[in-house]
């Protein structure tokens, strides 16, 4: 009887948490702000304020939460984009998602070893994990709307492929940070086979997914979407299984089945749609309530983040995506879109939550750096997004 009570008070705190999520998004929706940063806040004032809040999940157990909530959302989104639109914009795609991750991941590492003086293991720490742009954010604040030409393809194929390459880079970082002895071939080795057999079990994954919905029809039409995304979810875990990144599967997945016509597409897309929400919701709530911001504010980590947040949005970013933009075919207008848009969000701070786990020196004080320099691009450059977009000439429009 008392396991019954307890589970019954699970559901009641996660059904209750979740409740109170959709509430603040329609909050945020009002106040024209994205989800996440108020999401974010709200989740860190109450973990400040309760105990018993912020003991209730582990790092472990946000990572879980956040790994199953981006599986979904990088299905979904790679399902969005569908093969004929990456195939426009492909090149930009992977040359900022991948060069343009490597490129911001090191003029950040520089800039917080000169500027913060900070070492040169943890400087690395910190650019991994603030190098890719966030696709819950940036699918969230370009949901319902349409950017007219190749700027809104690019920024949501950045976003899809940037994770990986940031989580490969990540984690052979902190493999680095806590080997007595290892070199930097450790990353370049753990990013090469991640990459590599993400790219293969994706594209085999795909196969066999577009081969059982043309070829195995299921007895009830409901099973659809159930069905999609338990598939989406043997991709991840394949991958994973496997020593490769499982978002990259997963994302690739999402882009090849994108274009499938089938009878039960639309079930299947708004449910995976609905299911996107739902888990953007549960990942930005679980993040926010492992931030401390009374730590924050003691280690003097808000002027550091700040400084990071306007080198990265201001002079970064436009360094290395600019120079990666000029000789693409695009408007001067929407090169400019490109680079503000770049919006940090739950896989940043999901990246520097693995430096935690892994006990390597200032994780604590590097996981509240990236918490501020998150929160200012999420309220900064996300709530600005469809007013640049205006003053920049670029058509976004409801779809």
């Amino acid at each position: 009887m008392n396991d019954l009570i307890e589970f019954g008070k699970l559901i009641l705190v996660v059904s209750s948490g979740l409740l109170f999520a959709i509430g603040v998004r329609m909050v945020a929706g009002r106040l024209a702000i994205p989800t996440a940063g108020l999401l974010l806040v709200v989740a860190a004032v109450a973990s400040d304020l309760s105990d018993r809040l912020a003991g209730i999940l582990s790092f472990e157990d946000v990572q879980r939460i956040a790994t199953l909530a981006l599986v979904v959302i990088l299905f979904e989104g790679g399902s969005e984009i569908g093969l004929r639109r990456f195939r426009r914009a492909a090149v930009p795609i992977v040359a900022v998602g991948v060069l343009g991750t490597f490129g911001t991941a090191a003029l950040v590492a520089v800039a917080a070893h000169v500027v913060l003086d900070l070492s040169w293991i943890v400087s690395g720490l910190i650019g991994a994990a603030l190098a890719p742009t966030d696709p819950a954010v940036t699918f969230s604040v370009l949901a319902g709307k349409e950017v007219r030409g190749r700027s809104g393809t690019i920024l949501e194929g950045e976003s899809g492929f940037n994770d990986p390459v940031g989580i490969a880079l990540m984690v052979g970082l902190v493999e680095l940070a806590t080997t007595d002895g290892g070199s930097f071939s450790i990353v370049v080795s753990e990013f090469a086979l991640e990459m590599g057999i993400g790219l293969a079990v994706g594209v085999a994954g795909a196969l066999v997914l577009v081969g059982l919905i043309r070829h195995a029809p299921l007895p009830d039409r409901t099973l659809y979407p159930v069905a999609v995304v338990l598939a989406a979810g043997a991709i991840y875990g394949a991958a994973a299984v496997a020593h490769g990144s499982g978002f990259l599967a997963v994302f690739v997945a999402g882009i090849l089945v994108g274009d499938l016509q089938y009878a039960e597409r639309s079930v299947v897309r708004s449910f995976n749609s609905a299911l996107s929400d739902l888990g953007e919701l549960a990942a930005f709530v679980a993040l926010g309530l492992t931030i401390d911001l009374a730590f924050i504010a003691q280690e003097g980590l808000w002027w550091r983040g700040l400084v990071l947040a306007v080198l990265l949005g201001v002079v970064i970013r436009p360094l290395v995506v600019g120079a990666l933009l000029v000789p693409m075919r695009l408007s001067w207008g929407e090169r400019v879109f490109v680079v503000w848009s770049g919006l940090k969000g739950a896989v940043p701070i999901l990246l520097a939550s693995l430096a935690v786990v892994g006990e390597t020196d200032y994780a604590a004080q590097l996981y509240g750096i990236v918490f501020v320099v998150v929160l200012v691009s999420v309220v900064v450059q996300g709530t600005l997004v469809p007013t640049v977009a205006r003053r920049l000439g670029v058509p976004i429009e409801d779809d």
